[in-house]
């Protein structure tokens, strides 16, 4: 059963994350989004700027931050890549690698260009 209440945990919270990049105008262009390289919880733009979104869930925001592996960075990465592809300026296009984290309590702190290659 954990699995189960988990996975709808992490769906409730890349919800919440979508709907707080929309208020800030940012147009959603994927959410979990699959590639060979890896899955990226949640794909934003905004101007010409893509943003790809990890989102980590847990009881604080610090423990939250906690769940985020190098091995999981690396495949954010992989998969954005990929994605990029699919973009008209390809791998040259603005992109940015955030993190947002969600509380118990459905409270979200975004970590802009918290990952780097």
């Amino acid at each position: 059963m954990s699995g189960a209440v988990s996975y709808h945990a992490g769906l409730a919270a890349e919800e919440i994350v979508a709907r707080q990049y929309e208020g800030e105008g940012y147009r959603i262009l994927a959410r979990r989004w699959r590639g060979q390289g890896g899955e990226i919880d949640v794909i934003a733009a905004r101007d010409a700027e893509t943003v790809f979104v990890e989102v980590k869930a847990s009881v604080t925001h610090a423990a939250a931050a906690w769940h985020l592996r190098p091995r999981q960075a690396r495949r954010l990465l992989d998969a954005a890549a990929e994605y990029m592809g699919t973009l008209p300026a390809g791998q040259n296009s603005a992109v940015r690698f955030d993190v947002a984290l969600v509380d118990g309590q459905g409270r979200v702190e975004i970590l802009a260009n918290a990952i780097s290659a």
